[in-house]
């Protein structure tokens, strides 16, 4: 497939569509279609600029008749693939502004031969939009968390507009009732704005912001629920439907509720604005979309893990204030993606656990995913890279991965969706927001370091999810190499870490690394050098799972209580800054195997295929398009945004 940059674009299968029924495949279809229909959404919630910009590149793009060779070409092109991948002009994970290769005078000139081109960003001031483009020092990142810094001002995401951080802050400070047992999650599906003075929430819903996408998620929905699977699943897409349609945050709990009950439909599905890491303070909900059915032969590793979950709470090294008396609904399941929308395309997760709702977890469960194609996929690319022989000690490690590998990433998915993010529990009177704009890395890496204890736990393999008690081993290493080392190469030189879960690895590194000098001896973990290349080695895996039950001891408590200052310690201290050496040295390194650090994907095509005016088969189609054609095809396609 495509690779550009430090990007390689990839295809997935979808295994086993074909078995579906009739019914089911139609309900796949019109899912399929109200998730294409939110793109517009999520490029708008990046940057207010960022729609303008596609349509002018896309212009320019398919218009060009010059010089295919010519370097202003070459460089416009890497960059129109750029923007396609992240969903606008910043970096889909380091959040930082893509600088063109290309001239300003140059696109100019190119833009000029388009006809209607005043069309493209009719409502825009072209000067803002160049200068978005070109002017390095204008919203520079979407997603700013540094320290000491107005994260609202200096942050180009498109979720605030003339107000300061303060000002948000006190804005929903004085909305929250701490008394509330269940309270909504403020600012999930809203834009807020000062007008005259006034601090103004608008929503997005029907009849309100981002109206004219939402109606066509909404009318395929609508067509969706007419091949709902039971009546249960027809009152989840009824009560989404009634969400996009109020904008009641109320009527989104409600959906969130009867999505959690939904447990036997075999096609599932999420649409809507969901996570909140592109918002530097981690409120408002990125539009996402996935539609996805269950993987029955893999989901039986899943169901015995959350058929335990309340096991893992007894047992967890954490206060017993922290602690669910009762763990409710916790289900998991391994899926088949059908396809890949919003925030979760082109670059996706390969494990998902909603809601996010704390209360509801607590009162009602999740739904946790791991999903099997995807990870099929990378693992595919991934075959025989000399990643492996580059990075790890020794051989004894390289030969625990290939043995192992495939066993504890799944295990380590399952862990960190299925139950580590549904543990503990808030005290009461607890703001679930009281972590600020470190929530997001601190919730990750509580998540993470629950699954980093439990993987070595005996009980895996009483339970048959993992093979023996040597197979944790390669987790630990991967999972600290990653942390220490390897992450790094996702960025570039001088910069910080700024992705809440490279933050959230780089804090349960270093901090475990930190831990293991304060015993005496050997250190459990340590760096150690060969023929001057710098290595991660570990020394005691049993010892390592001791620290690790201690930091998730320590997490759950900031989370527990709301401890914002140490929170805001551990994240600064362990998880953001780079060691530079260290840094130049994995770079270079990296550079020799020629592997494209991101990985994203394809979207296969669904077809309908019609006997008269009836639907008589959905056929799922590969290879009909390429990155570029498919890019181009819902810009023309699924565009409903001005």
């Amino acid at each position: 497939m495509d690779r550009f940059a430090d990007i390689q674009v990839l295809r997935y299968e979808v295994p086993a569509f074909e078995q579906l029924s009739l019914k089911q495949k139609c309900l796949v279809y019109y899912l399929q279609e109200a998730a294409l229909w939110g793109r517009d959404i999520l490029w708008d919630q990046n940057c207010k600029y960022n729609l303008p910009i596609r349509r002018m590149c896309e212009a320019v793009y398919t218009g060009y008749q010059g010089d295919k060779a010519d370097p202003q070409w070459v460089a416009f092109e890497q960059y129109m693939k750029q923007i396609w991948f992240a969903n606008g002009i910043h970096h889909h994970y380091s959040n930082a502004k893509f600088k063109p290769g290309f001239d300003q005078a140059w696109f100019e000139a190119e833009l000029n031969k388009v006809e209607g081109k005043e069309a493209l960003y009719a409502g825009y001031d072209f000067a803002e939009v160049e200068r978005a483009i070109f002017d390095d020092n204008f919203l520079p990142i979407k997603v700013n968390q540094a320290d000491g810094v107005d994260l609202i001002a200096t942050s180009a995401c498109n979720f605030y507009e003339g107000l300061t951080q303060q000002e948000v802050e006190d804005y929903y400070a004085k909305l929250k009732n701490p008394q509330d047992t269940m309270p909504v999650m403020f600012g999930l599906n809203s834009k807020l704005v000062k007008e005259d003075g006034k601090i103004v929430e608008k929503t997005w819903k029907v009849g309100g912001l981002y109206t004219e996408a939402i109606e066509r998620i909404v009318e395929n929905l609508n067509k969706a629920k007419e091949y709902a699977e039971s009546d249960q699943q027809r009152k989840v897409i009824e009560s989404l439907v009634t969400y996009y349609e109020s904008g009641d945050l109320k009527d989104f709990d409600t959906y969130s509720i009867e999505w959690v009950k939904d447990l036997d439909s075999k096609v599932d599905f999420i649409n809507g604005f969901i996570e909140s890491y592109n918002d530097p303070l981690g409120m408002r909900g990125s539009w996402e979309g996935m539609v996805n059915f269950k993987d029955s032969a893999n989901t039986a590793r899943t169901e015995i893990v959350s058929a335990n979950a309340q096991w893992f709470e007894d047992h967890s090294p954490i206060d017993d204030r922290f602690r669910k008396p009762v763990v409710k609904g916790v289900t998991a399941k391994v899926i088949t993606a059908a396809i890949l929308a919003g925030d979760s395309y082109p670059a996706t997760p390969i494990g998902i656990n909603l809601p996010n709702s704390n209360w509801i977890r607590a009162q009602h469960g999740s739904k946790s995913v791991s999903i099997d194609n995807i990870t099929a996929a990378y693992d595919a690319a991934a075959a025989g890279n000399g990643f492996a022989e580059e990075f790890m000690w020794s051989e004894e490690e390289v030969e625990q991965a290939k043995k192992y590998a495939h066993y504890v990433d799944n295990i380590h998915t399952d862990l960190h969706e299925c139950l580590g993010h549904g543990s503990g529990q808030l005290l009461p009177g607890v703001d679930p927001d009281a972590l600020k704009a470190y929530g997001s890395t601190l919730e990750e890496a509580r998540a993470d370091i629950f699954a980093l204890y439990y993987m070595a736990d005996p009980k895996l393999v009483e339970l048959g999810v993992m093979p023996d008690m040597e197979a944790y081993k390669a987790g630990y290493y991967q999972q600290m190499m990653n942390g220490l080392m390897t992450q790094l190469v996702r960025i570039l030189p001088g910069d910080n870490l700024e992705e809440a879960h490279m933050r959230n690895r780089s804090l349960i590194a270093y901090w475990t690394l930190e831990r293991a000098k304060m015993d005496e001896g050997q250190p459990a973990l340590e760096f150690a050098k060969r023929d001057g290349k710098t290595y991660v080695k570990i020394n005691d895996y049993k010892k390592l799972r001791q620290y690790f039950g201690e930091l998730l001891g320590e997490l759950q408590r900031i989370k527990s209580e709301g401890d914002f200052k140490a929170g805001r310690h551990l994240v600064e201290t362990y998880g953001v800054k780079v060691n530079p050496e260290l840094h130049a040295e994995v770079l270079e390194r990296y550079q020799k195997l020629d592997i494209a650090p991101y990985k994203g994907f394809v979207n296969p095509r669904y077809e309908p295929v019609f006997n008269a005016s009836t639907i008589s088969d959905i056929v799922v189609k590969y290879g009909t398009e390429n990155y570029v054609e498919q890019m181009l095809r819902y810009g023309r396609d699924y565009s409903a945004l001005k």
